[in-house]
């Protein structure tokens, strides 16, 4: 591998070294500043096109310029700094997360990514260094897919793979996201024109929080996602028969609750029994319940996530198996409707290599793991190779909730490291 110290513009060994412990501490501070956008005080929610979403994105704005970039916002409304090589027609590094939250959430989720790099870069612009290649950060606009419940729209729109028919999609007060965007100044039109072309990134590299507990267990600050897992979706609708709870034996139900609760034990034992893959009842509810009714009816979601997309398969056609079992034995009638599909994508070896190297040669010890959530960078692999950083969460690894924390110390050397793989950058002649 070959570095492109020779290669840097400006006179770095005269220029002020990043203080990274001031950079961590900056990092968190900015992620206060940016939980401030939010649709309830006290409660992080920032979901697509709300005036917490525009608030937000004009303070990362703000920041992207203070940092010496200079700064765009495409048709879907991700903001986009570039940070200007001494070859501007280069294939660029492209870094970033997302900026929008699901409801209730934590701080940290999306943000690391956007103000991590946004730091780095002022660090750089500080030293006069400009790189071959263009670096942009990207904040993506929406990945959660909570107000439209359509997800990744962001990475989608760069990758060209926007689905026009979520336009229509309603929101809970029944507006469209067509007239929300429209009402906020983008022009849904304009998509096809946020797209960017294959070969004109080099690189994505996201930093992540590990959403997980897998680093906080093993001591470990840092870790190299080898790839983002695959994810099948289910809606399980159970049709039995309502009944007085005092009169109908337990031989003669057609209990629908207590049908998808064998159902939800399955899964639990079925993905127990593979390593790697992971199985989640995340909704069951019961319409129309009552305290004393055989419940008649019950809907249930199913997701179903692995690194290999092998094993995910095995597992759901087990679990249809299981549920067509069950019912059958128990006079229920399943209806099963797919929400969601999405395959497994793996981060380039080479790039994984990189982010190895870095960490080592800023004495962190290895640590490959995959990624059970869904990040943007899975969409952004369809046009560029990527690589993903992931970084330790505290309270026992909890994310998408408001207990989601982590440490400045592990921001700071998230940051070492990004600037070391950024520094050492080049393309391999064959990937």
């Amino acid at each position: 591998m070959t570095t492109i110290f020779s290669d840097i513009e400006g006179n770095s060994s005269s220029a002020p070294a990043i203080d990274y412990t001031a950079l961590g501490s900056d990092i968190m501070e900015r992620v206060e500043t940016l939980a401030l956008h939010t649709e309830q005080t006290g409660i992080m929610t920032r979901t697509y096109l709300t005036a917490a979403h525009r608030g937000a994105a004009s303070q990362i704005a703000v920041w992207m310029r203070e940092a010496g970039m200079t700064v765009r916002c495409d048709a879907s409304g991700n903001v986009i700094g570039r940070y200007e090589g001494t070859d501007p027609s280069s294939a660029i590094v492209m870094t970033g997360s997302h900026f929008d939250t699901v409801r209730n959430g934590g701080k940290y989720d999306g943000p690391l990514g956007i103000l991590l790099p946004i730091g780095c870069i002022a660090g750089w612009s500080r030293q006069g260094r400009r790189f071959p290649f263009p670096i942009e950060v990207v904040a993506f606009c929406e990945e959660e897919g909570v107000r439209f419940k359509a997800p990744l729209l962001g990475s989608r729109a760069i990758a060209g793979t926007f689905d026009n028919r979520v336009l229509d999609n309603v929101d809970e007060d029944g507006v469209t996201m067509r007239e929300a965007m429209l009402a906020e100044g983008l022009d849904p039109a304009q998509l096809p024109c946020a797209a960017m072309s294959k070969g004109s990134i080099a690189a994505y590299l996201e930093v992540h929080i590990e959403q997980g507990p897998v680093l906080l267990e093993e001591n470990r600050a840092l870790g190299v996602v080898t790839a983002i897992s695959g994810s099948s979706r289910f809606m399980l609708e159970l049709e039995g028969v309502a009944g007085h709870a005092g009169t109908v034996p337990m031989t003669l139900r057609h209990d629908a609750a207590m049908a998808g609760a064998e159902v939800a034990l399955y899964i639990e034992q079925r993905c127990n029994a593979s390593p790697g893959l992971v199985g989640t009842v995340g909704q069951f509810n019961v319409p129309d319940g009552a305290g004393n009714v055989i419940p008649g009816r019950a809907v249930m979601s199913i997701d179903i996530r692995a690194g290999a997309d092998a094993l995910r398969s095995d597992a759901v056609d087990d679990i249809q198996a299981k549920i067509t079992h069950i019912c059958t034995r128990r006079g229920i009638h399943a209806n099963i409707n797919k929400t969601y599909e999405a395959v497994s994508v793996g981060c380039a070896d080479w790039l994984q290599q990189r982010l190895t190297d870095s960490m080592q040669r800023n004495g962190c010890a290895p640590r490959s793991l995959p990624s059970g959530a869904g990040h943007d960078g899975m969409i952004i692999a369809t046009i560029a190779p990527i690589a993903m950083l992931f970084v330790r969460c505290g309270n026992g690894g909890i994310s998408h909730n408001p207990g989601e924390t982590m440490s400045a110390e592990d921001a700071a050397l998230a940051s070492r490291v990004f600037v070391d793989f950024v520094e050492n950058f080049s393309v391999p002649t064959t990937q």
